[in-house]
């Protein structure tokens, strides 16, 4: 069974992952790279080889586990954390630990070992979303879980192992000391503006002009004023909304039209690099809150963190964003404002 563990000085959880216990040897560095088509667990016609699904997306009168589906919902075959068990919250002396206990999935996003999601046809790219917010909305019924956290990892220095487009969700039993953080700024900065300081953000962004990558109606896409990586963006709506699964349906269409956007700029301006992409939302058992703001942070792998990093919390950051949002808005072909088409809802949901 997975470990979590407090820090007892800044109180930051970790998952001691015992079960996927590594010798030494194990972290050599190597070039290895994915399998291809043939070996890929994800591929459409190895639905055996992953563990049965969750959910899909698919033709009507498809068999669970088998060809036809555009989207697909499995369990992580090696899960950071089990869903099955008890918290078990204890203590050792000063310290606290409990049972490694979430969920971990994943969402392949179409049948297609090399079709990036920015190549998906809009209605396919929309189900992903749809994915996403459906097993957030499944999974905030399990008592235990306190934050749903959905990431993408692409390419090997991002940390990706399989080729394969697909994002991962993972459910902790406690919010994670980064959206805390986030969650106590925008707070502090309401105590002393009476305002949300990520609405304050849209505005001064739209305002200046100087680092928006693209917009829409319903959401604007920017390099934020201290990024703290080469081409860090940022996609953020343009009401406030402090969940991510309360988004509407013609909401999920113009998100998914200017995150298609944006990863299309990334990838022709920077050709194909690895990058992580994570959505922040409030926590699930939360009510609305007037101070957050669910957003994307999209985060290029073009720099190494080092030991000035790691000991200060600075980041030195070689790309003005002014320059980096110039790059990426003048890169591939803007969004079409304003477009308001519905989810696909064409298929079925196994």
């Amino acid at each position: 069974m997975p470990e979590l563990r407090k820090d007892p000085i800044i109180g930051r959880w970790v998952i001691i992952a015992t079960e996927r216990a590594n010798r030494p040897v194990d972290f050599a560095r190597d070039e290895a790279v994915a399998p291809g088509k043939d070996g890929c667990p994800f591929c459409e016609g190895n639905e055996t080889k992953t563990p049965p699904e969750i959910l899909a997306y698919c033709h009507p009168g498809r068999a669970p586990n088998s060809p036809g589906w555009w989207t697909r919902v499995i369990p992580n075959k090696f899960p950071a954390l089990k869903i099955e068990g008890g918290l078990e919250r204890q203590f050792k002396g000063i310290y606290d630990q409990m049972n490694g206990i979430g969920a971990h999935e994943i969402i392949i996003e179409n049948p297609a070992h090399d079709k990036k999601y920015f190549e998906l046809d809009p209605k396919k790219a929309e189900d992903v979303l749809w994915a996403y917010r459906d097993r957030i909305l499944d999974l905030r019924k399990d008592p235990r879980m306190d934050y749903i956290l959905i990431f993408k990892n692409h390419g090997r220095a991002a940390g990706a192992s399989l080729a394969h487009p697909h994002a991962q969700l993972i459910a902790l039993p406690m919010v994670p000391i980064s959206v805390r953080r986030e969650m106590a700024g925008g707070a502090n900065y309401m105590n002393f503006k009476e305002r949300c300081v990520f609405c304050d953000i849209v505005r001064q962004e739209s305002l200046v002009q100087m680092r928006i990558i693209d917009e829409n109606n319903d959401f604007l896409a920017f390099a934020p004023f201290a990024s703290r990586f080469p081409f860090e963006s940022w996609i953020i709506p343009k009401i406030h909304d402090s969940h991510f699964e309360n988004t509407e349906k013609e909401r999920i269409a113009t998100l998914t039209q200017i995150l298609q956007s944006v990863l299309r700029r990334l990838d022709t301006t920077l050709k194909n690099p690895p990058f992580n992409y994570l959505i922040h939302s409030a926590p699930h058992k939360e009510s609305s809150m007037p101070h957050y703001h669910w957003h994307i942070e999209i985060i290029p792998k073009l720099a190494h963190t080092a030991g000035f990093e790691w000991g200060t919390g600075f980041y030195i950051n070689p790309v003005p964003p002014e320059m980096a949002a110039r790059y990426l808005k003048e890169s591939g072909q803007p969004a079409q404002s304003g477009a308001n088409s519905s989810a696909s809802g064409g298929g079925s949901v196994a």
